[in-house]
């Protein structure tokens, strides 16, 4: 009898296993088949700019007369890129600072398989620093930059709409050229792209008092670095497009104030990482 009990007891788990497994098999090919369709169908997309600063200039401005998306299937021709419609003009891109952005590039893509996003420059690129202006040289093979795209660094959402954010990162798009001009005042523009969004990344966001500290924050993920410069009002700072990990935040005072560390800081996607007001002392 105790046999003709187990036998039939594991007879039925292995029923209850199979009736598991066959809704656990559909219910993972319906939402592939769902992911694909979301995928394959047209994308309303909006691009937003924004970037990561440098201590050094005042302003920066580039000049940005296109942007296109590369579709990772060449269904449309043209290589597979889509234009989209962007204001095209002279941008101070230090501007977008502090989790500020701009709405950059709209259109409608054919579907969200992107492998690649392209920049288009003009001639007009210059720096401010201190009051002083000074032309940013640009070679022919700088004036288009490109990057990567993958599921990480763009999101769709409920409605099917498709939003990245370009951080025009100026502390790296800038280097020194002496090439010709015979002083130090030549400067090159080789642009440094970053992609991102705003769910699938996180952020670093605080205070640093006081204003005549001029401080620098940087965040440091091993050998990433991302750079923040706090606003002149109120001192407060956000550094967006940051990958989930733990932090250091590094606070560079300047006229004489002391530097300040703050260790172990967790960033995790999609969300903002308070850190309380950091006061800096002689």
């Amino acid at each position: 009898m105790m046999k003709f009990k187990t036998m039939r007891t594991t007879k039925t788990m292995l029923v209850v296993f199979l009736v598991a497994s066959s809704l656990l098999y559909a219910c993972q090919k319906e939402l592939n088949n769902s992911t694909n369709a979301n995928l394959n169908s047209p994308h309303p997309t909006k691009i937003y700019l924004t970037d990561h600063q440098t201590p050094i200039f005042d302003s920066v401005f580039v000049d940005i007369q296109g942007l296109e998306v590369k579709l990772e299937d060449d269904t449309i021709g043209h290589g597979g890129w889509v234009s989209l419609s962007i204001r095209s003009g002279v941008y101070n891109i230090l501007r977008f600072r502090n989790g500020l952005d701009t709405l950059f590039g709209t259109g409608t893509l054919p579907n969200g398989r992107l492998s690649k996003i392209r920049i288009t420059l003009g001639s007009r690129n210059s720096a401010m620093k201190n009051g002083q202006s000074f032309p940013l040289t640009l070679k022919s093979e700088d004036r288009q930059v490109e990057a990567e795209l993958n599921s990480g660094n763009f999101e769709i959402d409920n409605n099917g709409q498709l939003m990245l954010w370009i951080d025009f990162d100026a502390s790296q798009s800038i280097q020194v050229d002496n090439s010709g001009s015979g002083n130090n005042n030549g400067y090159r523009l080789r642009s440094h792209i970053n992609i991102f969004s705003r769910s699938n990344s996180g952020s670093i966001e605080g205070k640093v008092v006081p204003a005549a500290a001029d401080a620098l924050v940087m965040a440091i993920n091993g050998t990433d670095t991302a750079m923040a410069v706090p606003d002149d009002d109120d001192g407060e700072f956000k550094i967006v497009g940051l990958n989930a990990g733990t932090y250091r935040l590094f606070i560079d005072g300047q006229n004489g104030y002391l530097d300040s560390t703050i260790n172990n800081i967790i960033v995790r996607k999609g969300e903002d990482a308070h850190v309380p007001t950091v006061t800096l002392h002689r």
